[in-house]
């Protein structure tokens, strides 16, 4: 399976990110299919992505699922992610969360 993921470069404190097509059983840094773009989150305003939105889309169209981080940004591009993905990140995004336990109640004090 083909995912659209981050590959990280940049160093200690300031990362800089690559969107790369590559098979999910590749390591993160590993071997990629393509580059389709990069992520600064520390550069200027204005400055901090720039994604091949046609080659996301074409990579979309074959399949690829994205990560939750590489879905927000291209949300944020103004591109389009496909039904079958969204569909993927809600339940990857539901596993994820741990419910929370819920604190026992105090009893009130009878009064009497």
């Amino acid at each position: 399976m083909v995912v659209l993921r981050f590959k990280r470069f940049g160093r200690i404190h300031k990362p800089f990110y690559r969107l790369c097509a590559t098979d999910k059983r590749a390591p993160r840094d590993g071997a990629v299919i393509e580059e389709l773009g990069w992520y600064d989150p520390t550069g200027p305003e204005g400055k901090q992505w720039k994604l091949d939105m046609d080659r996301v889309q074409h990579w979309f169209s074959k399949g690829a699922q994205p990560s939750l981080t590489v879905a927000n940004l291209v949300k944020k591009a103004g591109g389009t992610i496909p039904a079958a993905a969204v569909k993927a990140l809600a339940v990857r995004s539901k596993v994820s969360r741990h419910p929370k336990p819920e604190a026992p109640k105090a009893e009130e004090k009878k009064e009497g």
